[in-house]
């Protein structure tokens, strides 16, 4: 083979050698990935309906009295748990001044509400205007008694009871609509109201429009939050599913009124699972059993069914 063939040969195979080597490689080289798919959001929507409030067990079958009455009554239909007098000044507990209406609640642990009530014959519980004669009830000395709410969380009912240890007998007062804490499966009584019994506390207080206080760490007038009353829960007694601290009975909260632009209790707080956990009454109901029960031992028992309950004593009917 000539030189210049030999060349040429060499040249040729050169050019294949190349041109082989760049197709492995373009054959090697990685691909580009394409760009993920960006991800699809579906919004999550739930075929639940959304939780009903409960509503209030039917209380049928179940005592209603009003006995309530008859503690400011004159005449013999009187409750055997009070007495009447008649108001002087000069009575033999007292020495070197004359008798006011708080030396006669003192001396009978009965509240000055009480015997304004009484005095009034209506549901005044500040008006304490008394002159010598006038006739008046106060709660007996000689008989220890003391009060018992049973408060049943299924029917937003409570019964009110007056017990008396030596006779070991109770007496139903007054039943009320009342109304509790919301839902919470996560508690044992599925409320935010506790079960069990307490004890109420001596730290009472009583609001009117224009007092502020406290509530939540802000600053608040305590009637929209408490209504006119407020009795605390101070211990625990038996079979207690949270502490005392924070729960009480007070009255319903009030609002503004649209129309008139005034403080109005808002009523329809009552027979329902609205509260943080407290006990709420209708404003005449509270300020009833405040004026009663506040100078004397009272417990409360909270329970889901009335049939739970382990009232004290047995009871009696008048």
């Amino acid at each position: 083979m000539s030189t210049t063939a030999k060349y040429l040969f060499v040249t040729v195979a050169g050019v294949f050698i190349v041109i082989g080597g760049m197709g492995m490689l373009r054959h090697r080289a990685p691909r580009a990935k394409k760009p993920a798919p960006a991800p699809v959001i579906v919004e999550e929507i739930s075929l639940k309906e959304p939780a009903k409030a409960p509503v209030p067990v039917s209380p049928e079958n179940l005592p209603d009295v009003d006995r309530i009455g008859r503690f400011f009554a004159l005449d013999s239909s009187r409750l055997p748990i009070v007495e009447t007098l008649s108001y002087t000044s000069r009575v033999p507990w007292l020495e070197g001044r004359p008798a006011w209406i708080a030396d006669y609640a003192t001396h009978y642990e009965t509240s000055r509400h009480f015997i304004a009530r009484s005095l009034n014959r209506k549901r005044d519980y500040f008006t304490q205007k008394i002159s010598f004669g006038d006739r008046f009830n106060v709660l007996r000395r000689d008989m220890k008694i003391a009060f018992h709410l049973l408060i049943d969380l299924s029917r937003c009912r409570m019964w009110f009871y007056y017990f008396n240890p030596e006779s070991n007998e109770r007496v139903l007062l007054k039943t009320y609509r009342v109304g509790v804490g919301r839902v919470d499966k996560n508690k044992a009584s599925g409320y935010l109201t506790p079960l069990g019994k307490y004890q109420l506390g001596e730290k009472v207080t009583i609001y009117k429009p224009g007092t502020l206080g406290f509530f939540q760490d802000q600053k608040t007038e305590m009637i929209r939050v408490f209504g006119t009353r407020w009795i605390p829960f101070e211990s625990e007694i038996e079979g207690c599913t949270e502490s005392a601290k924070g729960f009480g009975l007070h009255g319903a909260p009030w609002s503004l009124d649209p129309v008139s632009g005034v403080l109005v209790e808002d009523r329809n707080k009552i027979g329902k699972y609205e509260s943080d956990g407290c006990i709420r009454l209708a404003q005449e109901d509270i300020e009833e059993i405040f004026a009663i029960i506040i100078s004397k031992p009272t417990t409360v028992e909270l329970v889901k069914d009335f049939h739970d309950a382990k009232l004290p004593g047995v009871e009696r009917d008048l």
